[in-house]
Formats: structure tokens, C-alpha cells, sequence
């Protein structure tokens, strides 16, 4: 699952920055998916460290009579952007010393590499396979290691342009396991209808998906 909707009046790139918390918006979208997973056979909820994961994953725990879990490998990539609006403008892209960390768009140069976000969100599925093993687990991350991670699984190519990515605030993606191995992927939006106007139609298509792998 990603975050619901965090207060950034200022509009900065908040990446791992402590203190950015849900808004009164965000946390309503939490309480729709935790309402949307009532009667789910789920057995473990864990998320990112960071604040906006744990106050969205902390209704669904509290329905299901969980103790929250945490994993440091569901946080939200790594940025060399943080604190900073992003844009040609008026935002960092208009100071030359940043240039050079949009050099190569394939790795990202601009910071943590997209084949290191796969391989941590991977290990962190499987942690909650293990741990909810016969049943259902919840993780709680981010847009953008969700998407990654996303993309490695149905064996697309990890470097992408933003703007096309199938992951809206307090969406879910889920994969399906048979014993340790993916064997499908979906996605949906239980909160759809509290995006914001100018949300809606970006971070991705918003039509409920499946895909499924065969031996």
C-alpha cells in the first residue's frame, strides 16, 4: 500500500525527511482502506519508518488487533533533492551545481539506484510472505519503491517516466504468492474518490489491473 495524502504546504521533495505527517485528508484515506480490508485474513501489517507509512498502516493494524511492525526496507528512496522544490523555474533545476546529478536517468544519478530499491522491496515482501505465511500482510511503503519493485516483477525495464507510474496516494499493488514465488500482481484504489481534482489521472492509470505469471 502507499501513504495517503501528507501536509507539504511548502511543496518540497519531503523523500526521507522526518516530520512530514498525513493530513486531515491522508489520514481519511487510511481509515477508507483499512475499512476496505475488513474481514481480510490479513496476520501481519508492517511499514516504512517513516511517519506518513506508519499512520497509514496503523488503522488497518488496529482493525485486525495487530502490533505494527516496521522494516527499514520499505522507505522511501533516497533523493539528493530532499527538502527542495523540484523544478526548472523556480525550484532546484535552475542552480547549475545540481546538473550533475542528472547526468543518467537509467540509474537514477540523482540517487538511490533502482535496481538497489528492487532488491530491498523485494526482501521486504518476502519478509512479510514469512511472516504471514497461509495468510495476508499488508506493507505500507512509497510511491516510487513500490512502482520499482512493481516493474521488476512483471519484468519491465525500472527506468521510467514518472508521470506514467500506477501508484496514487493510498493505493493498493498486490502480489500473489504460491509457496515462495510471485505468481500474480494487482492494483486498486479503495480511496479513488478522496483524491484531490489535480490528482486525479496522475501517478498512473486508475482502472483495477491483474497480471499473471506462468511457471
Amino acid at each position: 500500500m502507499r501513504h495517503g495524502e501528507v501536509h507539504n504546504p511548502e511543496g518540497v521533495l519531503y523523500g526521507r525527511l522526518p516530520g512530514y505527517r498525513l493530513s486531515e485528508l491522508g489520514r481519511e484515506m487510511a481509515e477508507r482502506v483499512a475499512e476496505d480490508l475488513t474481514g481480510r485474513d490479513i496476520t501481519h501489517v508492517v511499514a516504512s519508518p517513516l511517519e506518513r507509512a506508519q499512520e497509514t498502516a496503523t488503522p488497518i493494524a488496529e482493525a485486525h488487533g495487530l502490533e505494527l511492525a516496521t522494516d527499514g526496507r520499505l522507505i522511501e528512496a533516497e533523493n539528493i533533492f530532499e527538502g527542495k522544490t523540484f523544478g526548472v523555474g523556480d525550484g532546484s533545476l535552475r542552480n547549475p551545481s545540481y546538473w550533475r546529478y542528472l547526468t543518467n536517468p537509467f540509474k537514477p544519478s540523482w540517487g538511490e539506484p533502482y535496481l538497489e530499491q528492487a532488491v530491498r522491496m523485494m526482501g521486504a515482501l518476502a519478509a512479510a510472505r514469512d511472516a504471514a505465511r497461509g495468510h495476508e500482510a499488508v506493507c505500507v511503503s512509497h510511491q516510487l519503491p513500490i512502482w520499482i519493485v512493481r516493474s521488476f516483477v512483471e519484468r519491465r525495464r525500472l527506468w521510467h517516466d514518472p508521470r506514467n507510474r500506477q501508484c496514487s496516494l493510498a493505493s493498493l499493488t498486490s502480489f500473489t504468492y504460491e509457496g515462495d514465488r510471485i505468481v500474480s500482481v494487482g492494483y486498486r484504489e479503495p480511496a479513488r474518490d478522496l483524491l484531490p481534482a489535480h490528482l486525479v489521472g496522475k501517478g498512473g492509470k486508475s482502472k483495477p489491473v491483474g497480471k499473471s505469471f506462468g511457471a
